[in-house]
């Protein structure tokens, strides 16, 4: 569902956009994700990749970043998202970081970074009612520690390689039927960043640094293409403004939203932050109120039935909970966060009448997301219940292997191979984990030692 999780450690809201002092954690959402994949995709095609190939994350953190590591994984900072005047600027931004995709400006910082790499816990919030977590493919695309995270910024590009990702940003947008005209702006609304000390630079200018020749470059290759003056539809300006309010709403503290969408604001965007903000200031009765008036204004709409059912799972009211998660599910059925909503919510009732229906809505999201480590951690539950604990510790097994715990993975994957019936797919799998993950000699002996103790 749609909160803001943190599992590695605390996060501190964003009060700005560009406060400081916040906690850098991963967020899931599948309205937010579904937006962006909609805006990348046709990129990613016209730069020779595959989508499907291409991890897009989303870093909750108020300053201004995007970048890409670990080969073909591109992270962006909600303040990015938030700081995007129009949906084109922001495209022009996945453009460029594209370029310097198919340009493997990455490689050879890669191995200096890949020595640090670790799997590393990551918050589902904004889409999946989570205290505890492991996202493997993300995990492996980040650093260990906040502090290592935040040094991704010495990841600097040469000129040469800027100059190289915008062309190839201005051929993609042009590939595509899009103008680039928003990169040009971006870069022009930061222009100041240029004459700035690096201490003070925003961190995207920091490893993308400025330059009044680049700008002018970039202009001139923009003007020329024939979607130069090819603008955003209303649609898509309307639909970035509602998640700009959604992402506010969640990260930024309630007085703060208060005052950026005040009452006397009815649009969509402000109604959909003060949902939010209401709720995150324990005032239930008014964030039901506007979300209801969102419903009443779009009652197909997912994502306003996602947040409803929130409101209620959170508020103890797991069973009232379900009907909005269901009609969730119904309007967006391949949404696989959505439907761990569903189940969490079936599973919280303590009711065994509920317990296919979970484990069938389970199934169908790890089918879509093999890596979804609560997932994995809410089938364990239903297993457990239902009295199969062997299938119950292989899921355990699957959730510590999602989330980089190979050791874990490797306890629990024992457990269940000796419980299963040789021969059967749960006995296969859980031999295949049993191996994958065997401990190195210093595990062992490390595992020997916790034994002894």
């Amino acid at each position: 569902m749609s909160i803001l999780k943190t599992v590695a450690a605390a996060c501190v809201l964003a009060v700005a956009t560009h406060a400081p002092g916040f906690g850098q954690s991963l967020i899931r959402d599948t309205e937010i994700e579904h937006m962006l994949r909609d805006y990348a995709d046709p990129i990613l095609t016209a730069a020779g990749l595959q989508p499907a190939d291409v991890d897009m994350y989303i870093v909750a953190d108020p300053s201004l970043n995007a970048f890409v590591t670990g080969g073909q994984n591109i992270f962006l900072h909600t303040g990015i998202i938030l700081e995007s005047g129009t949906p084109n600027q922001l495209k022009g931004v996945i453009a460029h970081e594209t370029g310097h995709i198919s340009g493997a400006h990455l490689a050879r910082v890669n191995d200096g970074i890949s020595a640090a790499q670790a799997p590393m816990y990551v918050s589902l919030g904004l889409g999946v009612l989570a205290a505890l977590a492991g996202e493997g493919g993300a995990a492996s695309a980040l650093l260990a520690s906040s502090q290592q995270f935040g040094a991704l910024s010495f990841m600097t590009y040469s000129r040469a390689q800027e100059a190289s990702a915008d062309q190839a940003g201005l051929q993609f947008m042009e590939a595509t039927g899009q103008s680039a005209q928003g990169l040009v702006q971006f870069f022009e609304r930061f222009r100041y960043q240029e004459v700035m000390s690096n201490a003070r630079r925003f961190p995207y200018f920091r490893s993308h640094p400025l330059s009044s020749e680049r700008i002018a470059n970039l202009r001139g290759g923009a003007t020329s293409s024939p979607f130069y003056e090819t603008l955003d539809s209303p649609e898509e300006v309307a639909r970035l403004q509602r998640i700009q309010g959604k992402i506010y709403g969640f990260l930024a503290e309630p007085e703060f939203v208060f005052y950026r969408y005040p009452e006397s604001d009815r649009s969509l965007p402000a109604r959909y932050a003060r949902a939010v903000a209401y709720y995150h200031d324990a005032r239930l009765d008014r964030a039901l109120e506007e979300i209801a008036s969102l419903l009443a204004e779009e009652p197909d709409n997912p994502y306003f039935h996602e947040l409803h059912a929130q409101m209620l799972f959170e508020s103890g009211r797991a069973e009232q909970a379900i009907v909005p998660n269901r009609r969730s599910v119904e309007l967006e059925p391949t949404a696989p966060l959505l439907r761990v909503n569903l189940a969490t919510s079936l599973i919280a009732t303590d009711d065994p009448d509920h317990l296919e229906e979970a484990e069938q809505n389970l199934r169908v999201a790890l089918d879509i997301e093999p890596d979804n480590g609560f997932a994995w951690y809410q089938l364990s539950i239903v297993h457990e219940r239902n009295g199969d604990t062997a299938l119950a510790q292989l899921a355990i097994a699957e959730q510590s292997y999602a989330a980089g715990n190979r050791q874990r993975a490797h306890q629990f994957a024992s457990r269940a191979r000796t419980s299963l019936e040789i021969g059967t797919p749960a006995w296969v799998r859980a031999t295949e984990i049993e191996s994958v993950s065997l401990p190195t000699e210093a595990e062992m002996r490390q595992i020997r030692r916790q034994q002894r103790n």
